[in-house]
């Protein structure tokens, strides 16, 4: 029976891998020799990434590919994606040369406001604490000077304080609302430490009140964190052209096109089951981007299907409009992103990767991963409501399913221009696979036994 390990996290690494083999693979060197085989040949690049986590073992390896053919703003761009699903950078790649034609994606910064919050409980008078508030932030503004010196000179810093009464919600909850600027930086280490500062400027300046009794005085804070919801850090990508210029080799005529996609995407726009499906595609391409150029992709996805319910109800992030023969497809997320900082400098590949993408500022990196996100978008719904979604996206699956048959390159080969004008099925797959095997197919035994 396996026990519990106190220390773990001190042990040396080789240490914690002869445990975890003794442990769960019967002291197995193929279990060893895997973790040890994705570590990096310098161990100076192998250091720096065991740095970035505790209880690091190996490196767990992902695909980074490139989508070419995004013109953003009348720039071209070849954009970074990490990703382990097969079809992704092949539709945002298509989008991208589909689109290319057409004008580009055009962006916008609608805004770059993030937000962060001191929680605290107060039983007292609600009057005397809003006038306290009013005389309180020429304080707090100023107790964190010199932790905003830097992003003030860089022209970012505190925008604004604000006190919430949330005792409609919780009783006695309270908070102090900062809005933040934080330019090419994430900002999150920043918020943080402001808030912390305002909490303890807060109950320090409370104490010294003499209006207050001891109660008021006793000011509960409960915690000081930024929020990833922001939906005041918001880019906006879009693209349009006339309806006669839509379609290309769909199948299908201009006008019926426009016409289902832009039902297709009303339909995301009113059920929450297809709006799920339909925003997991965007974070497709958005995830794969974020993961590339080091930002926080859990963060981005939780503001994301956060600003799709802002309205009460999950919907649709991206929007469509057919209006005087002109087809528009836009997205509006809120994408609170940085270029400096966090693994920005210390990842080689989140380096080459904002080296390819000519060293992006943050608001340029929102548009570029804003415009990955729409052109997924496109890429799936101008499947579904054409030829569907599985014959592109089996196609790039077959490649697993042979790899996983163990198949040589050359029945490879000989498998991918078979399916050239057929379906693909797993099945069929295996088939076929079995077939140019010389050997029976699973099918075959089951219809013996």
């Amino acid at each position: 029976m396996r026990k519990p390990i106190k220390g773990f996290s001190k042990l040396s690494k080789e240490a914690k891998i002869e445990w975890l083999s003794d442990q769960f693979f019967d002291n197995s060197e193929d279990a060893i020799n895997l973790l040890k085989h994705y570590w990096h040949e310098d161990p100076k690049v192998q250091k720096l990434h065991d740095e970035f986590i505790e209880n690091t073992l190996s490196n767990y390896y992902m695909p980074f590919g490139v989508a070419p053919n995004f013109k953003i703003n009348g720039e071209l761009y070849t954009i970074p994606m990490a990703i382990e699903e097969s079809s992704v950078v092949a539709a945002a790649a298509k989008s991208a040369t589909y689109w290319l034609e057409r004008g580009g994606f055009k962006t916008s910064i609608i805004s770059t406001k993030k937000v962060g919050h001191v929680h605290f409980i107060y039983q007292g008078d609600a009057q005397k604490l809003q006038s306290f508030f009013e005389d309180l932030k020429p304080a707090l503004l100023k107790d964190t000077e010199e932790l905003t010196a830097n992003m003030r000179a860089r022209g970012g810093g505190i925008i604004d304080l604000k006190l919430v009464d949330k005792r409609s919600a919780m009783e006695d909850y309270w908070q102090i609302e900062a809005l933040f600027e934080t330019c090419d930086s994430m900002g999150a280490n920043f918020i943080n430490s402001c808030l912390e500062q305002f909490s303890q400027t807060l109950q320090r300046e409370i104490k010294a009140q003499d209006h207050f009794n001891e109660a008021e005085k006793a000011i509960q804070v409960v915690m000081c964190i930024l929020s990833n919801y922001t939906p005041e850090c918001v880019v906006r990508s879009e693209v349009s052209c006339k309806v006669e210029e839509l379609n290309g080799d769909a199948g299908i005529s201009p006008e019926e096109f426009a016409q289902k996609f832009q039902r297709a995407v009303r339909i995301a726009e009113v059920e929450p089951y297809r709006a799920t499906t339909h925003n997991k595609g965007i974070m497709n391409g958005i995830d794969a981007v974020i993961i590339a150029t080091g930002n926080d992709f859990r963060a981005v996805e939780a503001a994301c299907h956060t600003y799709a319910s802002r309205n009460g109800q999950y919907s649709s992030l991206t929007h469509c409009e057919v209006k005087d023969g002109i087809f528009r497809f836009w997205i509006e997320v809120p994408l609170a992103l940085g270029t400096v900082g966090g693994l920005t400098r210390l990842h080689p590949m989140v380096k080459f990767s904002l080296d390819l993408l000519q060293q992006p500022n943050a608001e340029e990196l929102m548009g570029i991963v804003a415009s990955s996100g729409l052109a997924q978008n496109f890429a799936a719904l101008r499947a579904l409501t054409t030829t569907g979604i599985q014959k592109g996206h089996m196609k790039m699956h077959l490649l697993n399913i042979l790899n996983q048959l163990e198949a040589t390159d050359a029945e490879k080969e000989s498998i991918v221009n078979y399916f050239k004008d057929k379906v693909v099925s797993h099945s069929a797959a295996v088939n076929k696979f079995c077939e140019i095997r010389g050997i029976k197919s699973p099918s075959e035994i089951k219809k013996e036994n």
